[in-house]
């Protein structure tokens, strides 16, 4: 399968995020098309081409706006989460530093198909860089006529607003962005209502993802039947799959949903030399890991779940054979337990126990009652939390500890991490667990 270079095509051109390069590549001939279009007609095209959710649920684009109510006289609004904050997933902010103009047309395009005229784009806020070049972008957008009043003299106007956040993981939740975006603590909501019924400001909305929008211009200009001809039956597409970790070529590769990381693998250099590939996650640090036997599994979103995992951010971060796989999920467990906001005890009280529980088994202090309480408090949270940050904090441990019992075990039993140097030797009397000293010693930060 070959890479299908569409929101990335111009990323290396020269100074490619200022609207003359745009422009000069194509740019806003689709928001033109767009708006000699009925906004009904836009809507189903975006539906009929297939796309789905790039931000990780992965729910069909058109089918969410669809389900905004009839217009009733009052504002509605689009919010696009650009808060990408989950370990191992960046391709939103190289998308936005590269090609802003890209996702300002979506977001036109996207607001004029909804028949919204104020748009709000949420940014996480410790990337300034990626803040002040949105900001100018826009400046550039609305003094050449594709922001602001009587948009290319359609008579359609569009404000768009850049809003920065405090630096908070649970603002990628879509109630929870919008709640920091009416200036209160970032906390998910109840769920009903949806957004698309009150949302930000009570008002219908629509929650979108930067890759989701930023594809829409090609959908307006290609066709929907030219979306679909990539990818597979149910994910059609492209996108871009974050390689990151223990790869000669980390970085981002755009190709058609349904390649495989075997196939990723050959493009980005392979697994760094005199190592093998231990374990990865297909979508994130809130994905349940997978192995080398994975490698040949389709990365769509129906063949990774069949599988046991999810697609999620397509963020594949790769860990090879000198990794100890219990101090990197410790990793990510400190993670979710430092932003977890607090709101449901499921959630708060599970990921302080689970991030205790995993630095005693790392350092060696554990026992085997730890592997059982940890998939005791992991079933307590699964499924019981407001928001999707519960589930993603058991997805690795659950995991982990079902495809390598035998290294929890062995730290264990060895009263150490048996990847550290100073204690192997405790590691080479452990008993009851698979040998691991033939393994390149050291760790890897999480």
């Amino acid at each position: 399968m070959s890479l299908s270079p569409v929101l990335t095509e111009h990323w290396d051109a020269e100074r490619s995020w200022t609207l003359a390069t745009y422009e000069s590549t194509g740019g806003y001939a689709a928001l033109r098309t767009a708006l000699t279009m009925e906004p009904a007609a836009v809507v189903t095209t975006v539906k009929d081409s297939g796309l789905r959710g790039r931000g990780g649920a992965g729910f069909p684009t058109g089918m969410k706006w669809g389900f905004l109510p009839a217009p009733d006289g009052g504002p509605r609004y689009l919010v696009v989460n650009a808060d990408e904050s989950e370990p191992g997933t960046c391709k939103d902010i190289p998308l936005m530093m590269a090609t802003p103009q890209q996702l300002i047309e979506g977001v036109v395009i996207t607001a004029y198909a909804i028949g919204c005229h104020h748009a709000f784009i949420y940014l996480r806020g410790e990337v300034l860089h990626v803040y002040r070049r949105l900001l100018n972008a826009v400046a550039e957008a609305r003094a050449a006529g594709y922001v602001g009043t009587d948009i290319l003299g359609s008579g359609y106007d569009l404000e768009i607003t850049v809003h920065a956040g405090a630096g908070a993981y649970i603002c990628g939740e879509e109630t929870a962005l919008l709640d920091s975006l009416e200036g209160r603590r970032g906390q998910p909501r109840l769920k009903p209502p949806f957004p698309a019924v009150a949302g930000l400001y009570a008002r219908p909305t629509v929650v979108n993802n930067v890759e989701s929008i930023a594809s829409v211009p090609s959908i307006v200009s290609g066709g929907s039947d030219w979306f679909r001809s990539m990818g597979t039956e149910r994910s059609t597409g492209y996108g871009l799959f974050s390689l990151s970790g223990h790869v000669v070529r980390p970085g981002q590769y755009e190709a058609p949903l349904g390649i495989t990381l075997r196939e990723l693998l050959e493009m980005a250099g392979g697994i760094r030399e005199g190592h093998e590939l231990k374990f990865w996650t297909p979508g994130g640090s809130s994905t349940p890991i997978f192995t080398a036997e994975h490698l040949d599994v389709p990365l769509d979103y129906e063949s990774v779940g069949a599988a046991g995992s999810m697609l999620g951010t397509r963020a594949l971060q790769i860990f090879d054979d000198s990794t100890c796989v219990v101090r990197a999920v410790a990793r990510w467990a400190d993670f979710y337990a430092h932003e977890s906001c607090g709101k449901c005890t499921p959630c708060r009280e599970g990921t302080y126990w689970l991030k205790q529980v995993l630095h005693r088994i790392e350092h060696g202090h554990g026992t085997t009652a730890d592997l059982g309480t940890l998939l005791s408090v992991c079933a307590s949270i699964l499924g019981r939390a407001f928001c999707a940050l519960g589930d993603g904090a058991t997805s690795t441990i659950t995991s982990s500890i079902q495809l390598f019992r035998e290294e929890y075990e062995a730290h264990i039993h060895g009263g150490a991490c048996p990847f550290d140097p100073a204690a192997s030797a405790l590691f080479e009397t452990a008993s009851s667990t698979r040998t691991l000293t033939g393994t390149s010693a050291g760790t890897v930060g999480a």
